[in-house]
């Protein structure tokens, strides 16, 4: 990752841009801003209606400042990691890592969530112990584990910078603060979208979009999967115990039961989206699978048993074959990702 003067610089040129192309502010009225063509053209497959907050809408200049944060160690104890440095854009939006590592290189115990359309999301983090992407946003720099900020640590960075106190005047009227460092990383992420995908193109219309395997592997998961792994971003959205979390007769995490205190949910996880699975491994609430072939062999066997186990957890008793189309069908959800200012 390159310093941080050359990101601020970049996110700095972005930020005018932005700025200078577009009309009147919503949110203050003495700066112009723009909803960027990003914003109106969602990516094919993705529903058209995203959830956003009347007191966060998705105008250029907020984006552009949330871009800039996200890109940004500033936000962290030491100056080395940014939220790119965990959500990293060439990786899907995740660290190629089984767990997180945050400052000083202490390791956390879960593996980065992607963080692809989850302006559609409905709860945040494994557990789902968060309800928005404005609470969200802040909680990895406050996690020792992680960033190990006070918000009040790094309002006062923000103040000190040589660009921020402007920027944030010139975005929200005043100086930076909790409430406005929250919306413009929360309006970023929620530009993080991923479609356009070969599947996406089939159900368009586009019959030749897939490979004979690739639809064989598409009938297997609307009969097997697609109970869990359902609608446009490919997640009910809700918790299920699978047995990742079962190890030598006892839970390893207990998961969203921390959140719930419902015994149903013991070791139970929130559904990942499959949207680019083919490049966010490695897999799980503990990164502990490897491979789309690891994650396919482990559904196979029907998880891993123990006494809170989800009642749809069955073997699949796939041949190898079917399996191979599986994973072909699963690398088939890799699209276009889009982000702020750029597609990958």
């Amino acid at each position: 990752m390159a310093g941080r003067i050359a990101k601020v610089s970049l996110a700095s040129r972005c930020l005018r841009v932005v700025v200078a192309a577009g009309a009147a502010s919503t949110l203050h009225p003495s700066v112009a801003t723009a909803q960027l063509p990003q914003y109106r053209n969602v990516p094919t497959g993705l529903d058209l209606y995203m959830p956003v907050p009347e007191g966060n809408p998705l105008v250029g200049n907020v984006v552009a400042l949330g871009r800039m944060l996200f890109f940004d160690p500033i936000l962290s104890r030491d100056s080395s990691l940014a939220c790119a440095s965990c959500h990293d854009p060439e990786r899907g939006f995740t660290d190629g890592r089984p767990v997180s590592v945050g400052v000083f290189g202490r390791r956390g115990s879960r593996n980065v969530p992607a963080i692809i359309n989850r302006g559609y999301g409905r709860s945040f983090f494994w557990d789902g112990r968060i309800s928005t992407l404005e609470e969200q946003v802040l909680q990895p720099i406050q996690a020792s584990i992680e960033m190990d900020m006070t918000i009040a640590e790094v309002i006062s960075r923000l103040e000190h910078d040589r660009d921020y106190p402007a920027l944030f005047r010139s975005t929200f009227g005043h100086e930076p603060n909790r409430k406005n460092l929250a919306r413009s990383l929360a309006a970023y992420v929620r530009t993080i979208q991923s479609g356009n995908s070969p599947f996406d193109r089939l159900v368009d219309g586009d019959r030749g979009a897939l490979s004979d395997l690739e639809v064989k592997g598409l009938r297997l998961f609307q009969a097997r999967c697609a109970r869990c792994h359902v609608g446009p971003i490919f997640t009910d959205e809700d918790f299920h115990n699978t047995g990742v979390a079962w190890r030598d007769g006892m839970l390893s995490d207990s998961g969203r039961y921390v959140v719930s205190g419902r015994e149903e949910h013991l070791g139970a996880f929130k559904t990942p989206t499959l949207r680019e699975i083919a490049r966010t491994g490695p897999y799980m609430h503990d990164g502990s699978l490897a491979t789309l072939e690891d994650v396919i062999e482990f559904y196979d066997r029907g998880g891993n048993e123990n006494p809170y186990l989800d009642r749809a957890m069955r073997p699949l008793n796939l041949t190898d074959r079917e399996k191979q189309a599986l994973v072909a069908f699963l690398r088939s959800l890799s699209g276009t990702v889009q982000e702020g200012l750029k597609e990958y």
